[in-house]
């Protein structure tokens, strides 16, 4: 839990208000657990309005404890005159005179809350923590609403980024077709078409993997929750595996019960695998070997998808889930992928409230291990 101090400005004619206030918020302290917040007050008291706006000069108070009846400039003409300078305060407007009247005009003109003379310290920790909150909540949704847009901005630049290569090399490729730059017979232009259409895989696996992600993380993804054997679609999932693994002579072994059933979307299931074996085909050394192992513990079901390849650094493991992250380095800068693979993995194993490790070494290989719970319901804000 984090700590933070509110600045409180005390406005009040009466020097036992403005004492009462400051002992009794000096000590305070308020604690806002889903917030992860801790919150002490900082107290500056001032006797007249004059005096409370000449303290805002240099910067308003997180919360504004006001008078209503002051000499000079009343409680409202303060208010008025923030709202004229288009400053923005958190204010508890304070007064004897607890009008119904006096509370609506204070309200329309700003006034978060009222207190009415004669309160009691614990009246003015409730205000307080009361109005506390309200502002921690509202800047919370700021930095949120900022960060979102960050990450929007982020995810923009970075997919174009990861578009315009792809892209730039097709174009390239049509280029020298247009202009027959390989002569006039058909056979020079093979490796063309084909470097074009591994390309374009790559662009249609970016695509489809973001609308992956974009319907996980948005609650509307289509969940199917039968049961499922396990062992079949990791069967399916070396299968599929398989083509991409044997031009480099690549194998596969699996160690695995005859069978092992979980509530599950099997199309979610055949992501996870599909992710971790394609990861452990493209990222191994020719004559290398992928081992996949599935084991019975009991309420979960354990994954294991381990490979002999090039390994990894320590840091480079420790980011290896998030968004478009890919490893690259000598011997990876010849690997396609869409950075988005192992993400995917992530926020599926966690709609099976699992946990999914990895351990590595570099130029001996990488294990990865996913736990699922074997028996699962919808989540709440996911589409079943």
């Amino acid at each position: 839990m984090t700590t933070d101090t509110l600045r409180v400005l005390v406005v009040d004619d009466e020097p036992g208000m403005r004492k009462g206030t400051e002992r009794t918020l000096r000590h305070m302290t308020a604690e806002f657990p889903d917030l992860q917040l801790r919150v002490s007050f900082a107290v500056t008291l001032a006797a007249s309005g004059e005096d409370g706006l000449a303290a805002m000069a240099a910067g308003p108070p997180d919360i504004l404890l006001l008078d209503y009846k002051l000499p000079g400039l009343t409680g409202l003409e303060v208010q008025e005159e923030l709202a004229n300078r288009g400053v923005e305060v958190l204010t508890i407007m304070v007064s004897a005179y607890g009008s119904l009247q006096t509370v609506i005009t204070a309200t329309k003109r700003g006034a978060f809350d009222f207190l009415v003379k004669p309160f009691t310290p614990d009246e003015l920790r409730v205000a307080v923590h009361k109005a506390a909150r309200h502002l921690l909540v509202h800047r919370q949704a700021i930095r949120l609403a900022e960060e979102r847009r960050q990450i929007r901005f982020e995810f923009i630049r970075v997919l174009g980024h990861e578009l315009k290569a792809p892209l730039a090399a097709v174009e390239g490729y049509l280029r020298l077709l247009q202009k027959r730059s390989l002569g006039p017979e058909l056979p020079p232009y093979d490796q063309v078409v084909e470097r074009s259409l591994i390309r374009l895989d790559g662009m249609r696996k970016l695509i489809m993997d973001l609308l992956d992600l974009t319907r996980i993380e948005s609650g509307n993804k289509q969940r199917a929750l039968t049961e499922v054997d396990l062992c079949r679609v990791a069967a399916t999932a070396v299968e599929t595996a398989t083509p991409e693994a044997e031009p480099r002579r690549i194998t596969f072994s699996c160690d695995a019960p005859a069978s092992l059933m979980m509530t599950a979307d099997r199309g979610e299931l055949e992501i996870i695998l599909n992710n971790l074996l394609s990861n452990a085909v493209k990222y191994n050394r020719a004559g290398g070997q992928v081992r996949l192992t599935l084991r019975d513990r009991g309420p979960q079901a354990e994954i294991t998808v381990a490979d002999t390849g090039i390994g990894m650094a320590p840091e480079d493991v420790q980011r290896l889930f998030g968004e478009f992250v890919r490893i690259k380095n000598e011997k990876t800068v010849a690997i396609l992928g869409s950075g988005l693979g192992l993400s995917i993995v992530k926020k599926l194993v966690a709609l099976y409230h699992g946990d999914v490790t990895v351990e590595s070494t570099p130029d001996v290989g990488t294990t990865f291990t996913v736990v699922l719970q074997r028996q699962n319901t919808a989540v709440p804000g996911t589409a079943a």
